[in-house]
């Protein structure tokens, strides 16, 4: 059967499925302990996002500094008939700042496997369904890097692999050193943050030089099966609420109020819609803590995107604020 994150009725091997991102949780990063109140509130998301249907929690192990995953865990301690329906994805690879050691990037052999462990306990199950590497760190070679993964496996810690925050030519130097497919690639994809569509136009143009999103990767993912995650996928509430906002913010803001009327669905959903709507097979995901925002995304889930082409094209430009070369 199809990893889980690669079953689609859009797309035969990559799903447009929006997950829920957990950064969130856990309370503030500068204070060590969990409360009761971080605990009602991460019950309380849960609870909103498998109610529009989202199965699939992203996580990573510095996620408030820790707890985010902890306070996941506690949750489903609570629950535990939860763990059987639902995807559990966890990040290792950023070690934060500490005292006077600045933070750095990390995927050494050692580092992956006793962070993978860390999570485990935080999460409190026995695997972890996906496991990404957060950043690249250019001093561990790709081959260390494999040998840890392939060893998480055999262990039957981590059931599938993935990437965030990398090209095309580093996923395929890790693949390189892999006997099974990498499955995700998770990056920062927006309506607001739109250099991931804008290097394939600005192919050609003097302008390629100023964006900085590694030209190639949507294709690369494409053409192997990697499933696209968007982080930050509603821009922080930019066009969906959030006030403020220079003239093409405004102006992207209206459109969004106006095609949500006129599709009989929500703000959130129009944004979320935009990504889904690109042939990459993009999932977005939702990282608001608000439940009232988390229901509005339920469109996003159970319906196709209904953008037309050019529905797309001027939600696109009038975020831009200006025509394309």
């Amino acid at each position: 059967m199809p990893h889980p994150l690669l079953m689609t009725a859009t797309s035969p091997t990559v799903s447009t499925r929006p997950l829920y991102g957990c950064m969130g949780l856990g309370g503030p990063w500068d204070v060590p302990d969990l409360t009761a109140a971080d605990l009602a509130q991460a019950e309380a998301v849960v609870e909103a996002a498998l109610g529009i249907g989202i199965t699939c929690f992203d996580h990573a192990d510095i996620y408030a500094a820790g707890k985010a995953e902890a306070v996941f865990g506690e949750v489903l301690t609570r629950s535990p008939e939860l763990r059987r329906s639902l995807t559990l994805q966890t990040k290792v690879g950023i070690r934060l700042p500490a005292g006077d050691a600045a933070g750095l990037y990390d995927l050494r052999a050692a580092t992956i496997t006793t962070r993978v462990r860390q999570s485990l306990d935080r999460l409190r199950t026995d695997r972890i369904d996906v496991l990404l590497l957060h950043r690249p760190d250019p001093l561990t070679p790709p081959a260390e890097v494999a040998q840890a993964l392939t060893a998480l496996r055999d262990e039957g810690l981590v059931g599938a692999f993935g990437v965030s925050n990398m090209s095309a030519a580093q996923i395929g130097a890790l693949q390189v050193h892999l006997d099974e497919p990498l499955v995700v690639d998770q990056l920062e994809m927006s309506l607001y943050r739109r250099d991931w569509v804008e290097s394939g136009v600005l192919v050609n143009t003097t302008a390629a030089t100023g964006n900085g999103f590694p030209h190639g990767t949507l294709e690369y993912c494409a053409a192997h099966g990697i499933a696209l995650q968007a982080w930050g996928s509603m821009a922080q509430g930019r066009y969906t609420g959030r006030a403020g906002g220079d003239a093409a913010a405004q102006a992207t803001t209206a459109l969004v109020a106006s095609l949500a009327e006129a599709k009989n669905t929500t703000p959130e959903t129009i944004v979320l819609w935009w990504l889904q709507r690109h042939p990459a097979g993009i999932a977005p995901t939702i990282g608001t803590t608000d439940t009232d925002r988390i229901a509005a995304c339920a469109d996003a889930v159970d319906r196709r995107p209904e953008l037309t082409h050019d529905e797309w094209y001027r939600l696109w430009t009038t975020a831009r604020g200006a025509a394309l070369p």
